[in-house]
């Protein structure tokens, strides 16, 4: 596999995030480039909260650059940035993808929930009929929802340490399929089959725990979106508990195809 040189008329993409020591995307996507003769490159970018407005604005005036992916924390944020939100990133309320169009503007898409959904079923946990515990109701949480909606998910039991921020996802998942979430303080009981950290708490090792995996059913799947470390304290927990564990290293990965047909690549 030759890789193309980086020149004068290698197209940008960039990962935006804080941190982005922890993202994996440039390891998946500039391979996918290498071996498809593309000559563009991806490169984690590191954006304080406050300073995000600023950075998007810069790189959206490049006319070299052709698309962002987003990280946590921005996936909510970025949208107020593209001048049009695709379906998925309307109903979750977030992005983790823009593209420049070719009237040269950008449009948003979120495609962390299929992602997601498509890694538990490559895993052999078909979410459908299931009860799904979700903790963390932010940007990967809301796109999350949608795609388990979808997926046909009994219920969704949905916590957040923020209440209004959980109510307004059971609002927007309940009106995508009537009667499917509920918001609560605490995951426990007896038949949930899947939890789901979709929180950034795992990115250090001192971080809490989101939930307890030992409190739930012997049979649940504990299931973490962090990407670094690969084994979270939540995953080792769960495995010492002997809980199956799915890591998030899936997500990312079935979202490659989705990645290739969104940005033409």
């Amino acid at each position: 596999m030759t890789v193309p040189p980086i020149s004068g008329t290698t197209r940008l993409y960039a990962v935006l995030g804080d941190p982005v020591t922890q993202v994996k995307a440039p390891g998946l996507v500039n391979p996918l480039f290498a071996a498809e003769g593309v000559d563009a490159v991806l490169v984690p970018v590191h954006v304080r909260p406050d300073r995000l407005g600023e950075v998007v604005a810069g790189l959206t005036a490049m006319t070299n650059v052709d698309g962002l992916l987003v990280t946590v924390p921005h996936k909510v944020a970025v949208c107020r940035y593209a001048d049009r939100l695709a379906p998925a990133a309307l109903i979750a309320g977030s992005a983790n993808a823009l593209r420049r169009e070719p009237d040269g503007g950008w449009l948003a898409d979120n495609f962390d929930g299929v992602g997601f959904v498509r890694g538990l079923r490559a895993a052999g946990h078909d979410p459908a009929g299931r009860y799904v515990a979700l903790v963390g109701a932010g940007g990967a949480g809301g796109a999350i929802a949608a795609a388990l909606a979808d997926a046909g998910v009994a219920q969704l039991r949905i916590s957040d340490t923020d209440q209004v921020r959980r109510d307004d996802l059971v609002s927007r998942s309940n009106r995508r399929r009537p009667g499917l979430a509920v918001g609560v303080d605490e995951h426990s009981g007896s038949d949930v089959h899947l939890a789901v950290n979709a929180t950034p708490l795992g990115l250090r090792d001192d971080d809490p725990l989101p939930f307890s995996p030992g409190s739930l059913p012997r049979d649940c799947v504990v299931a973490d979106i962090i990407m670094v470390p690969a084994q979270t304290r939540l995953l080792r927990e769960a495995e010492a508990a002997g809980r199956p564990v799915h890591p998030g290293i899936h997500m990312l990965r079935f979202q490659l195809d989705s990645y290739r047909a969104f940005f033409g690549f």
